[in-house]
């Protein structure tokens, strides 16, 4: 009898309506945030790279996941849905696909004008295959990609601000990190800028 309540409860929320964030959440929120923090204690501390960005994306991303927690598992033909889990499907595929071509194809060199990137971001050689053939953010697309399932979970004027908040910061991100690419690779970098798209293959 609990569960058909929770359930009609559900159903009858108006699409742009707040969901309230129980104490659970909010736990788990400061939790993951504070993970978050310790992992990217080093860009925190230099608003000029782009894993300062990054950072906060990963906060909307955590809050988008928690926030429609409750409806990710419902109703799995709705048109949101599907949209949902097409999404959230592209997502893994594009951070498998591009871990494992920086693995494999990009070799590893520590970058003295970046101490804050990550070990798998610095790359010797400039990766141009798989997924990297078509996009040059497939890590940012992953994120994006991300959110943008959480999101679809269920809308809300919450969800609404941070999924656009969450992007800013992400295309943010992509655009430092074009900045410090092109300084480190140099002509190289420029001339496969003219031949991939950011974040989408052939869209943008």
């Amino acid at each position: 009898m609990q569960r058909l309540a929770i359930r009609q409860e559900k159903e009858n929320k108006t699409g742009m309506e707040m969901e309230p964030f129980t104490l659970a959440k909010s736990l788990l929120f400061v939790i993951f945030s504070l993970v978050f923090l310790v992992i990217s204690w080093k860009p925190l501390r230099n608003p000029g790279c782009h894993g300062f960005y990054r950072f906060f994306a990963f906060e909307g991303i955590l809050f988008l996941t928690l926030h429609n927690h409750p409806f990710w598992f419902d109703d799995w033909y709705a048109p949101n849905q599907i949209v949902s889990w097409l999404l959230l499907s592209a997502s893994i595929l594009f951070v498998v696909q591009g871990l494992h071509m920086l693995r494999t194809a990009g070799g590893s060199k520590a970058r003295e004008a970046a101490p804050e990137n990550f070990a798998f971001e610095n790359t010797a050689t400039l990766v141009t295959a798989g997924i990297y053939r078509y996009i040059r953010h497939p890590m940012y697309s992953s994120l994006l990609l991300l959110a943008w399932g959480a999101f679809f979970k269920h809308f809300s004027l919450a969800g609404l601000v941070v999924i656009v908040a969450t992007t800013v910061f992400l295309v943010v991100a992509g655009f430092i990190e074009e900045k410090e690419n092109l300084a480190f690779f140099g002509p190289e970098y420029l001339e496969y800028r003219k031949t991939t798209k950011m974040f989408l293959p052939f869209l943008i």
